[in-house]
């Protein structure tokens, strides 16, 4: 487990960065934080690290945005779903490409369907100071 407080956007970006670069295609991303927390800040960073130059917004609405670079990007966020029932429908094991990385926004709401392995990336904000604190592990670290 690995525990980086970002005191910035552009020091998340550096943080994704390092990740972009550590991690093999075929990696499922499960990203875990409150509202504003800085899940998108992050993947914007990772999105950048993998070349990838189009912007990246929340896919709140569409739930599901796909990017080409280095590595494919497919980023998905599960806000508006209630569970895992409602995610069941979308395919989401087409995204857990060994070709790509997989990053998914509220997690949580597709527990059960997830492949194993996640690399769960749990943020925490401080509002007050600006910071955040990234906990980063491996299902079975915890």
């Amino acid at each position: 487990m690995r525990i980086v407080e970002t005191n910035s956007p552009e020091e998340t970006w550096e943080l994704a960065a390092k990740l972009a670069d550590e991690l093999e295609a075929g990696t499922v991303i499960a990203l875990h934080g409150d509202l504003g927390a800085g899940k998108t800040c992050f993947i914007q960073g990772f999105a950048a690290a993998l070349g990838i130059d189009e912007p990246i917004t929340s896919p709140t609405y569409t739930l599901i945005g796909e990017y080409e670079g280095r590595l494919p990007l497919h980023h998905l966020d599960l806000y508006r779903l209630s569970g895992p029932e409602e995610a069941l429908g979308l395919g989401l094991d087409e995204y857990f490409d060994v070709n790509g990385i997989t990053a998914i926004e509220w997690a949580e709401r597709a527990e059960g369907l997830l492949p194993e392995n996640l690399l769960h990336i749990e943020i925490k904000a401080d509002e007050q100071a600006g910071a955040r604190t990234f906990r980063i592990f491996r299902e079975g670290d915890a």
